[in-house]
């Protein structure tokens, strides 16, 4: 295997805050490596090392010659000015580079570069580049290719930056939380590009799936070190736990060690024997490693919720729309005691919108929400981290509770419930203006579970957690005694925390399925091979009585007819009648709903909503139009 990238002795620190000391590893050819850690261990830092965005204090990065690197930030910046197109066309791929200098001869066809810009084109095979850039961007659901970078949500400009790098072709991807603002469909085809495409990579990922499906290898940056492990997430987390119970059979060995020690330095010792000192020094060396590998105690949590009552939240008869977006539909729901509820569907169908009905931030059209007395929300929303950049990190939970109550009769301190979230003492006395951006979230998340709800709605609360932290959330929502809602794109943590889904279909459509998040994607596969299936054989059965397809011609003339005909029952006259007036309504809503994305002022959640509200509008005219082509045929 041919290396890439070397990393010999690398360290970084900030102040007194050490990330990483004298780590080395290798990127090969063709690898796909998965970086993992806790927040704030400085996996973000170490990715813009290998970059070139920042400098290490110490050591040696060695590419190989004319290695190219394409690197998708956490935060990625453009121009304001720059069209959507011109942002992914900006790289040093040699392809990309001749079409920007075709791009300018053409547009100065006074200069005499014309020729040459061609024959370049001809030569690195690049007329086909715009077409494949606007075929990615359009698996990532960005159809405005001349839109400004200064009109773009966030989620739309990662999603851009996202097409830049694979558009990029280069030899190297280095990724940071490439599914974030990704939706599922998103989220899979971007499984299935990655697994076929030849570059080796480097990614910092929270989706389990998606890790365990796309890299082949994990490093893992803990406790200033570096670990590599050779296989996917599963091996991962075997060989983990195996290290594990080494590194506290080692400890105990080395507590056990330092209790004799520690009588013997309380005799204290004259150090004027050279082994005197050695031992001494031997001494404060243990204290130093047992310090540094203080380990967290396995503990379970069974957190006492509020008493939740049987009257818990009923939704009788929800409507709810903005404009000509449908979010709800006469929905109907009784929530259970102890419902774990997953809510799944695109980006922009309203699944945020329906938390914030279900909270009572934002009211239904019609339609009533009857909440149980006992009912006590915890809500973790995506714009809900607001904190007192002064405060410390102690002091935000304390505003809130000084203990929580377990199952057990037990108290749990509002420092042993930080710790439990994986932030150790000397972390809950830093400032809040020190946390990374995932340990915010994570204070964010404890400061919600500190109010001791009962009925837990979470919007996106996985986002910039790391894997660890994860793995805490979830053994906390399995063990709570309440009910949960969780909205996520995480297919792992819908997995492992919610027994049944809401499946959000756009135009209010809301579905319930009874399991899984990966037995709802089993059927949905089984359901869409079959649907396919039955389109193939009923084209074949077309075909072979002579029938041929074709659109509906708006003069009201009929295609020419082939094959046997016989007359049509009256049901199927009053459907064919149905069929002629359906289909131009449809045409108008497609029309006014092209004319609306054509704006280019719309907000983000309208413009994914109305992009999608297309697609099924198409879906339903080729069915319709399918439908009446086959009454007309029979009609003779």
């Amino acid at each position: 295997m041919i290396n890439y990238l070397q990393v010999e002795n690398l360290t970084k620190s900030y102040g007194d805050l050490v990330l990483f000391d004298n780590i080395s590893f290798t990127i090969g050819e063709g690898q796909r490596i998965a970086l993992i850690g806790r927040n704030g261990s400085g996996k973000t830092t170490l990715l813009n090392i290998l970059a070139g965005k920042d400098t290490a204090d110490s050591g040696t990065i060695t590419p190989r010659r004319d290695l190219r690197i394409a690197y998708l930030e956490q935060n990625p910046e453009y121009a304001a000015d720059l069209t959507v197109l011109e942002a992914c066309f900006r790289s040093d791929n040699p392809a990309l580079r001749a079409i920007a200098a075709y791009e300018q001869a053409v547009a100065d066809p006074a200069q005499d570069g014309l020729q040459e810009a061609m024959s370049r084109m001809d030569a690195l095979a690049a007329w086909d580049y715009e077409q494949r850039a606007k075929e990615i961007l359009s698996r990532l659901k960005i159809n405005d290719f001349d839109k400004k970078i200064g009109q773009l949500s966030g989620g739309q400009l990662k999603r851009v930056a996202l097409a830049a790098v694979l558009i990029s072709e280069a030899d190297l991807l280095i990724l940071d939380e490439p599914t974030n603002h990704l939706d599922t469909d998103m989220t899979e085809w971007l499984e299935e590009y990655l697994t076929r495409n030849k570059a080796a990579l480097l990614m910092v990922t929270h989706d389990r799936y998606f890790l365990d499906r796309v890299c082949s290898d994990i490093l893992e940056v803990d406790q200033r070190s570096i670990s590599l492990y050779k296989g996917n997430y599963a091996y991962y987390v075997e060989k983990k736990q195996e290290r594990a119970e080494a590194a506290e059979a080692r400890r105990e060995s080395d507590l056990n060690l330092y209790r004799r020690e520690l009588e013997w330095m309380r005799r204290q010792p004259q150090a004027r024997a050279t082994k005197a000192r050695a031992r001494i020094d031997s001494f404060h060396e243990l204290e130093t490693r047992l310090r540094s590998t203080r380990t967290q105690a396995s503990l379970k949590l069974d957190v006492q919720a509020t008493r939740i009552g049987t009257k818990i939240f009923e939704a009788k008869e929800l409507c709810k729309r903005f404009g000509d977006l449908v979010i709800l539909d006469r929905f109907n729901y009784n929530f259970a005691r102890y419902d774990k509820l997953g809510i799944v569907g695109d980006n922009g169908c309203g699944k945020s919108t329906f938390l914030k009905l279900l909270t009572g931030i934002i009211q239904p059209d019609s339609g009533t929400i009857e909440v149980g007395e006992s009912v006590r929300f915890g809500y973790y929303s995506q714009q809900g981290l607001d904190f007192d950049e002064g405060k410390r990190v102690i002091d935000i939970v304390t505003d809130i509770a000084h203990e929580i109550h377990l199952g057990d009769g037990r108290r749990m301190s509002a420092s042993q419930f930080l710790q439990y979230f994986l932030f150790p003492p000397e972390v809950q006395y830093s400032y809040v203006a020190r946390l990374s951006g995932g340990e915010r979230k994570r204070l964010y998340l404890c400061t919600i579970l500190m109010q001791s709800p009962n009925f837990l709605i979470l919007d996106e609360p996985t986002n910039d957690l790391d894997i660890v932290t994860l793995g805490v959330l979830e053994e906390y929502l399995q063990a709570f005694k309440g009910c949960v809602i969780v909205v996520s794109h995480d297919r792992y943590f819908v997995d492992k925390v919610a027994d049944h889904l809401l499946v959000f279909c756009g135009d209010g459509e809301i579905r319930e399925f009874a399991g899984t998040y990966s037995d709802y994607t089993a059927w949905k596969r089984d359901y869409e091979a079959a649907k396919q299936a039955a389109v193939a054989q009923e084209k074949a059965k077309s075909t072979a009585s002579g029938s041929r397809g074709g659109e509906i011609r708006k003069s009201g003339t009929a295609p020419a007819k082939t094959g046997a005909a016989r007359k049509l029952t009256f049901q199927e006259k009053r459907e064919m009648e149905h069929l002629e007036a359906e289909i131009p309504e449809l045409e108008q809503k497609k029309a006014a709903i092209e004319e609306k994305l054509s704006s280019g002022d719309l907000p983000f959640e309208e413009l994914t909503a109305l992009s999608e509200q297309i697609t099924a509008l198409m879906d339903q005219i080729d069915t319709k139009s399918m439908r009446w082509l086959e009454l007309n045929e029979i009609g003779g």
